[in-house]
């Protein structure tokens, strides 16, 4: 069984690639993913590094939406609302219809949606389901919006206040299963085409010739020669290399379980005073509820960015009237917010553009701005321009039409649990065969739950460290599998993550 694996370090890396380099990707968020992928998908030699982890920073900290630009369509940004629509049709369609799903979004009817209000906003998801016809997307993958009733309301959102309730605006948009699993699968894909993928691996001294690498775990340095670099780093990209001019946005959710907003159905409740700004209740697979987002600016850049204890007001307080039973702080078993890297300009942050652009400076490629969804875009034009600014003989982009590991259609392999299929796709059965060679343990053992009160699996946790280049408890906990959003859940699985370690960790001599 040869599946593309990650790694981790400088150890084992392939001689050639210290003095032969075409491209240099630093960063492994959705963006450093993407052009890895899509620079090796062209036929060039990649290495990919990142100093932490794949999905370290602000990919995994997202809404798990994979918008249709609706939202910006609203400011007069037609152009990012057509490259959103675009892209989403993309990944539901083509390249990741494993990890993305359509989810209905419920907009109830009562008294802070005016009849007036009520109407531009159904005029609004009529824009945006124009938008999916101008994409491309078929119906059959995005129904279209509609006004529901009283019934159907509560039928798809239960957890909604009755009193005052008109109906609601039903809508359609992309959900992940997991923003982390998507990095991981893109980042992994690069690899099936060709790339090398490390973590643990700092770069220093970037320029137009390439950088110095330290590993992380040992110290050990190594400079590489590449004939461009590409600066991916997000957040942190202005302190690698000047010119990089961000406005970062921290966005914050917090984590409810799933019986504080009851239902199958996103709920959306308007922010006061906005005609466009919506909290958002966001139901996810594993017994959760996210809600969110904030959109404050920042100063300081944090591995971690702290959720202010105003956020979690603010959250609750909006979403609370929409609700019959508003949720209280009693109900957060979590929270986490991710800084967005918005290209600098005037205004409030959440007015700022969510375009990206592509900078040069020094010959080094940055690529800043933009937003998960259309990651593939922001990848294309970035080697496209690293291809231009060092001369490379390269084939066409490929990433619009290549389906990344997994997503070959998937019907529930033998011995694989529906929770794997979801977040393997297609692969599920290779994952648990997998821990299965890699363990010796049987497949019961392996599928089963892996601690109580948890649908995560032995099999993906051991995947996790043998492919995916996790190295510690927390790489499994907090990106591997994402328990780590809930500290209890954490703290539950966390000896089994201990085992998967152990057990993934070939033995001494």
């Amino acid at each position: 069984m040869s599946l593309p694996a990650l790694g981790s370090g400088l150890d084992d890396l392939p001689d050639h690639l210290a003095d032969d380099t075409d491209v240099l990707v630093v960063g492994l968020g959705i963006t450093g993913a993407g052009v890895a992928l899509d620079a090796a998908a062209r036929g060039l030699r990649v290495l990919a590094v990142d100093a932490h982890d794949v999905a370290f920073g602000t990919s995994r900290w997202s809404s798990k939406l994979v918008h249709g630009g609706l939202r910006y369509l609203a400011h007069g940004q037609v152009g990012v609302a057509h490259e959103s629509a675009v892209e989403r049709g993309v990944l539901m369609e083509r390249t990741a219809p494993h990890l993305v799903r359509a989810l209905p979004m419920v907009l109830p009817l009562h008294d802070r949606v005016g009849r007036a209000d009520a109407l531009l906003t159904a005029s609004g998801l009529r824009a945006g389901d124009l938008l999916r016809l101008a994409a491309g997307t078929r119906r059959s993958t995005l129904p279209r919006p509609r006004r529901l009733g009283v019934a159907e309301t509560t039928a798809l959102a239960p957890g909604v206040r009755r009193d005052g309730l008109r109906g609601s605006l039903l809508s359609w948009d992309g959900q992940l299963e997991d923003d982390a699993r998507l990095v991981l699968a893109v980042a992994r894909t690069a690899v099936r085409e060709g790339a090398v993928v490390r973590t643990g691996v700092r770069a220093d001294a970037l320029d137009a010739t390439g950088a110095t690498l330290t590993d992380a775990r040992t110290g050990d340095t190594l400079r590489v020669r590449a004939r461009v670099v590409v600066n991916a780093t997000g957040v942190w990209a202005g302190g690698l290399v000047p010119g990089a001019s961000l406005r970062p946005s921290r966005g914050t959710h917090v984590v409810l379980r799933a019986g504080a907003v009851p239902g199958t159905s996103a709920v959306m409740a308007p922010v006061p005073g906005s005609r466009s700004r919506f909290v958002f209740a966001l139901p996810q697979p594993d017994g959760l509820v996210y809600a969110g987002l904030t959109d404050e600016p920042v100063d300081a850049v944090e591995d971690v960015p702290a959720v202010p204890e105003a956020d979690v007001d603010f959250l609750l307080r909006v979403l609370g009237p929409v609700l019959e039973r508003p949720p209280t702080h009693d109900d957060v078993v979590g929270a986490f917010a991710g800084l967005r890297p918005l290209l600098g300009g005037g205004g409030a942050s959440a007015d700022l553009s969510r375009r990206h652009a592509v900078l040069t400076h020094g010959g080094v490629v940055t690529v800043v701005g933009g937003k998960l969804t259309t990651y593939r875009r922001m990848a294309q034009d970035a080697v496209d321009t690293a291809v231009r600014v060092a001369g490379l003989t390269a084939a066409p982009c490929r990433t619009r039409a290549l389906p990344l590991v997994g997503a070959a259609p998937a019907t529930g392999p033998t011995g694989a649990t529906a929770r794997l299929v979801r977040r393997f796709g297609s692969e599920a059965a290779d994952v648990v065969a997998s821990a299965a060679t890699t363990t010796g343990l049987p497949l019961a053992e392996l599928t089963g739950p892996a601690a109580p009160g948890t649908a995560v699996t032995l099999a993906e946790l051991v995947f996790g460290v043998t492919h995916e280049a996790a190295r510690s408890v927390e790489d499994l906990l907090e990106r591997r599998t994402r328990v780590g959003l809930v500290a209890a859940d954490a703290e539950a699985l966390r000896p089994a993550a201990r085992r998967a370690l152990d057990l993934a960790r070939p033995s001494p001599g």
